[in-house]
């Protein structure tokens, strides 16, 4: 299971670096298909359920806006996350799910990456808990590399240069 799990950080951590929103969220979800495998071999079910429809959820947000399609994820997560809760803990990745399905379907450009570090921040809360290696390793990556994207597309727009103008291709 850890092996699965540090397999998927060196697949996440360049995630941040797609100025495209299509490409971060193609290598999002590889991520997310091999991060969930990798909690349900550790136990973690709930994780596994929610890095799943993260799967599924990243693919549909490719294609959609639509918000019933968001609505509809949410309380997927709500039900199979509540239905399989077993410990406080657990509050985090269903959370994460949440928050980065209301980003992924209703944020663009640079919002989505601030809305996506916090999402970030509770999953690597719930992995340090878990004491899963590899969604460790890549959650806390993903704080910190979302942080210095962030920081350099915010430098390329006080440049007045739009960091996110190649997705018209």
């Amino acid at each position: 299971a850890q092996s699965i799990g540090i397999v998927a950080f060196f697949v996440g951590i360049t995630i941040f670096f797609h100025r495209s929103d299509r490409r971060f969220r193609g290598q999002l979800a590889v991520y997310s298909t091999m991060i969930s495998l990798h909690f349900f071999l550790m136990g973690a079910n709930v994780a596994g359920v929610s890095a799943l429809l993260n799967t599924t959820r990243t693919v549909f947000s490719m294609r959609t806006s639509s918000t019933v399609i968001m609505v509809v994820f949410i309380v997927m997560t709500l039900v199979l996350g509540i239905s399989n809760f077993k410990h406080p803990m657990e509050i985090f990745p269903m959370a994460g799910t949440i928050i980065s399905t209301w980003a992924l379907f209703r944020t663009k450009g640079l919002r989505t990456r601030y809305v996506v570090w916090f999402a970030t921040a509770c999953w690597t809360i719930y992995n340090i808990w878990l004491g899963s290696i590899g969604g460790s390793l890549t959650e806390a990556s993903f704080l910190i590399i979302n942080v210095l994207t962030i920081y350099r597309f915010r430098k390329l727009q006080r440049q007045g240069i739009d960091p996110f103008a190649i997705q018209a291709k």
